[in-house]
């Protein structure tokens, strides 16, 4: 047995292990790709373990996420900081190694994984990231200054299986990859022919090589995934590619289990019977969690000994940097150690409209991004082919394309929601403060990936517009009700949606400042500024933006445009029916419910009638109200009409309103 058979056989038993101690996991995985885990780890990732943020490391994704017994057993192995007693503690409530890979959980996994397709698509926008960097930082070197140095030059590599190529998610991405030219983009494809319910004859017919030809990726063929020689080759090939490379790795689903070539053994822990024999054909002790010492120091000597040279070579390339900027971390690179400052944007002297000036609240949004954009580098995104709607196109920032050499601002996603979200995640894990945006209604299409900003708290912002019934004639497939629901229901998600304005910049230095997945609700609703907003109360979620004259009646709360409508409904009642409204903004409710008790009684007063106006799902408004009936809200689809006939057919219309709260508060 050589040395590379006795740690490929390693990996495969201490993932085996891991699962039977377990009672669950995928050993299928385990036991037909640790070969090509070998391969990569100790002939081709660049990654320090002492240095595992380095700056220039190669990323590693595991889109096959229910494979994370291979992952942990190789990182293991190869001397990431990973114990046998982590091993031991696999999909244990706390530990290091739980049941899929989990960014922030265990170091060195670069993204969670675990819905099938993320992982590509995300890999997908960290290949971006590296293009974006290696274009934008470069050193000249010599007197003449005529030899360029990259200071980013690494590569994405990426693990999926036949599962992973069947998602929309992965198939949109694929596609822009292959049109964006990521030649530091590799996928891994492993590819055994089964799924959890069977032979994929039935589900994944199609020539993928055919296919990914077809969207511009370079590919290759391993046809033994046990053959080293081969899979080295053709890494070695894939990283001198001008185009993104998809290699297409025969294997067999659990090779050398007695459940091997099926689907059983996708997820099915191995029983003691097929354990004993596999460990026999391998042969290796029958001890569990046995790992041969001597086999792990050789692994980490190789993936240390691959580095060493370019980790050097990239420490020097960035002092050189430095020197040239006189400074420990130079401004254009902060945002990549999340040192980004806001002083900048902090300091901006806003233009307002007048305050009859009618405009719509996404083309504010849009004279916000301007400003701050001009401020930091680090923010770039992109809309769902949908920018002369959504108003998130920077103006004169450039599109990032290969043919500009990735030096713009502007992403085009062209219509495809989910690989945006997906492909918005890698850059945020790349270090890019990125936003990407469309229609309220279609955030249903990136959800998945909106999630995995969420679970993975990363500081993306979406940007959403058209935001309620009131877009009127496009109707009810093009109006959102339950999106706003869905949206604060998502943990770690902060939910704006701004009245004016001054309340986007609030929004906005909010986001910025608190580097947490976000989104940004408005509307293409024109409106005034209001005099009495404040951008700065939006930290503390909702606050009083129209106080009441002298005893308050009633508190109205109301969100975006229609706070105009609560406003003037405040005026009215007063007017004709005697009736002190207090109007309060919930610009945040995520926020407004982290105040103290005190604060939140000081805006909503107990004992007090409470109302909400907000053309959307009232779910999540019950807490602040009595009942349904204090709630201006909408619970069934929209329908196509003008906005006025639209509101009034659910007595949303002000007149309606307005007598409503008359008879109820009198």
């Amino acid at each position: 047995m050589t040395m590379e058979e006795l740690i490929i056989r390693n990996i495969k038993t201490l993932g085996i292990d891991m699962i039977k101690k377990a009672g669950s996991g995928h050993p299928g995985i385990v036991l037909d790709a640790a070969p090509i885990m070998y391969t990569l780890f100790s002939r081709h990732l660049l990654y320090n373990v002492n240095d595992p943020h380095w700056l220039n490391r190669d990323r590693f994704v595991l889109s096959s996420g229910h494979g994370s017994a291979l992952l942990y057993a190789t990182m293991f192995l190869c001397g990431y900081p990973i114990t046998l007693e982590d091993l031991k503690q696999f999909r244990v409530y706390g530990s290091k190694t739980p049941g899929h890979p989990e960014y922030g959980v265990t170091e060195g996994v670069e993204v969670s994984t675990g819905p099938l397709g993320q992982g590509i698509a995300t890999a997908v926008g960290m290949a971006l990231g590296e293009e974006i960097l290696e274009n934008r930082y470069v050193l000249e070197i010599g007197e003449k200054r005529k030899k360029i140095e990259k200071m980013f030059d690494y590569h994405v590599f990426c693990l999926c299986g036949d599962g992973d190529l069947m998602e929309g998610v992965a198939l949109e991405a694929i596609a822009l990859a292959g049109t964006w030219k990521l030649n530091h983009l590799i996928l891994l494809y492993d590819c055994n022919s089964v799924s959890l319910d069977g032979d994929t004859t039935h589900t994944l017919n199609e020539d993928i090589l055919k296919h990914f030809d077809a969207c511009g990726w370079e590919t290759l063929s391993v046809s033994n995934g046990n053959d080293i020689k081969e899979l080295d080759r053709a890494l070695d090939k894939a990283k001198k590619s001008d185009r993104p490379v998809f290699i297409r790795i025969k294997t067999k689903i659990g090779e050398g289990s007695l459940l091997e070539g099926t689907n059983a053994v996708h997820g099915k822990v191995l029983d003691d019977q097929d354990i004993e024999q596999l460990k026999q054909k391998l042969g290796m002790p029958d001890t569990p969690f046995y790992y041969h010492e001597g086999a792990k120091q050789v692994f980490t000597g190789l993936l240390a000994k691959n580095t060493s040279a370019k980790y050097q070579e990239w420490a020097t390339e960035y002092r050189q940097y430095q020197t040239s900027h006189q400074e420990e971390i130079p401004k254009d690179l902060q945002f990549l150690f999340q040192r980004e400052f806001l002083d900048p944007i902090e300091k901006i002297e806003w233009e307002l409209p007048d305050l009859e000036e009618k405009i719509a609240l996404r083309d504010l949004n849009h004279m916000v991004m301007e400003r701050i954009s001009k401020e930091l580098p680090s923010l770039i995104g992109g809309s769902a082919d949908l920018s002369a709607s959504t108003k998130t196109y920077i103006k004169d920032g450039g599109d990032i394309f290969p043919e500009n050499k990735y030096l713009g601002k502007n992403i085009w996603f062209g219509v495809r929601e989910h690989a945006m979200g997906a492909i918005l995640n890698g850059l945020a894990l790349t270090g890019f403060r990125p936003y990407g945006s469309t229609f309220l209604a279609f955030s249903d299409y990136l959800k998945p990936a909106l999630r995995m900003t969420s679970l993975m708290n990363l500081p993306v912002t979406y940007i959403f517009t058209h935001d309620d019934i009131t877009i009127g004639s496009d109707g009810p497939t093009h109006q959102p009700v339950e999106q706003l629901a869905m949206l604060r229901a998502t943990p770690n998600l902060n939910v704006y949606r701004p009245c004016d304005m001054k309340e986007i910049i609030g929004c906005w230095h909010d986001i910025l400042k608190r580097r947490k997945p976000s989104a940004l609700i408005v509307s293409k609703n024109q409106v005034s500024t209001i005099s009495t907003s404040n951008p700065m109360e939006v930290e503390r979620g909702g606050y009083i933006i129209g106080k009441e004259q002298n005893v308050v009646h009633a508190i109205l709360i109301a969100t975006g445009a229609e706070i105009s409508t609560a406003l003037r409904l405040k005026e009215v009642l007063l007017e004709e029916a005697g009736i002190d409204l207090r109007v309060v903004s919930m610009v945040c409710m995520e926020h407004f419910l982290e105040q103290p008790k005190e604060y939140q009684e000081q805006v909503l007063i107990p004992y007090t009638k409470v109302f909400v106006l907000e053309y959307a799902s009232s779910l999540c408004w019950h807490r602040f109200v009595y009942n349904d009936q204090y709630l201006f809200t909408v619970d069934d689809f929209g329908s196509s009409g003008s906005k006025e006939d639209v509101l009034k057919a659910r007595h949303l219309d002000f007149d309606s309103i307005k007598e409503k709260m008359i008879h109820m508060i009198k």
